[in-house]
C-alpha cells in the first residue's frame, strides 16, 4: 500500500508525506528495537516496564510524584519525557516541589529504583532498604511512610483519570499529571472541610447525647 500510493501520487502535501513517514517507520521495526511506535495517533507513547508479574509493561508517559512524609499531599507531579530512569528524574522531582512549595526539601525518601540517582545536591536522599545502626525512632517512622505513596499512586490512576489521558500531545499529558494531583488534594482537602463542618455542627446544634452520621457512613 506504501508503494502503491507512493507511485500514484504525484503531488505530495505535508499531510501526506507525515503519514507516509510513520507508515514507513511502523513497517521497518523489529521487535527489538527501542525506539517503535505504539501509538499511531501519539508517537510519543514509550513502553514502561514495571517489573511486576501481574502487569509487566505500561505505555505512555512516565510522571514524577512527591508527596509529603507526614499527611501526604501531593507537592509535585511531573510529566518526565522520553521514559529516563528513575533515579535521573530525582533532581527535576525535587526542584518542581521548591518551586511549588517555597520550601527548600532537606530530606527526600524514595525507593530502591533511585540507587545511583547522582544527585549532587544539598537534599538528604533516604533509599528504602539501606538501614542505619543509629536511627531515631522518627527517622524509622519517616522511612515506613515512604511506603504510603504506593496506594496514593493507585488512587490517582484509578480516581482521577491517570491511568489514561485523554488530551493530545506531549503537553497534554503534562497537563494531566498537574491536574490529576491537584484533583487529589481538592478532594482531600474538602473531605477535611465536610468533617470538619460536621464536628461543628453536632457542636453547636446537637444535644450531648445525639451524634450526626454522614451520608456515606448511614447504613
Amino acid at each position: 500500500m506504501i508503494r502503491d500510493i507512493e507511485r500514484k501520487v504525484l503531488e505530495k502535501d505535508d499531510d501526506l508525506v507525515a503519514i507516509l513517514v510513520k507508515a514507513e517507520r511502523l513497517r521497518n521495526q523489529q521487535p527489538q528495537d527501542s525506539n517503535k511506535l505504539y501509538s499511531w495517533h501519539e508517537p510519543e507513547v514509550k513502553c514502561i516496564s514495571k517489573g511486576k508479574a501481574r502487569q509487566r509493561y505500561e505505555f505512555g508517559q512516565k510522571v514524577a510524584l512527591a508527596t509529603t512524609n507526614r499527611s501526604n499531599w501531593i507537592v509535585a507531579s511531573r510529566m518526565m519525557e522520553n521514559n529516563p530512569y528513575d533515579g535521573h528524574t530525582l533532581a527535576a522531582t525535587l526542584e518542581a516541589t521548591q518551586a511549588v512549595t517555597g520550601f527548600e526539601v532537606t530530606d527526600a525518601y524514595v525507593d530502591k529504583g533511585y540507587r545511583g540517582h547522582g544527585y549532587t545536591g544539598s537534599t538528604r536522599v533516604h533509599i528504602a532498604g539501606s538501614r542505619l545502626k543509629n536511627a531515631t525512632r522518627s527517622e524509622r517512622r519517616r522511612r515506613r511512610r515512604r511506603s504510603a505513596i504506593e496506594p496514593k499512586i493507585g488512587h490517582l490512576k484509578s480516581d482521577h483519570r491517570m491511568n489514561r489521558c485523554f488530551l493530545a500531545g506531549l503537553r497534554g499529558d503534562e497537563a494531566n499529571a498537574v491536574l490529576a494531583a491537584a484533583g487529589a488534594n481538592m478532594r482531600k482537602l474538602l473531605r477535611r472541610l465536610f468533617y470538619a463542618l460536621i464536628r461543628w455542627l453536632e457542636r453547636t446544634f446537637v444535644p450531648s447525647n445525639a451524634r450526626l452520621i454522614p451520608l456515606e457512613h448511614a447504613a
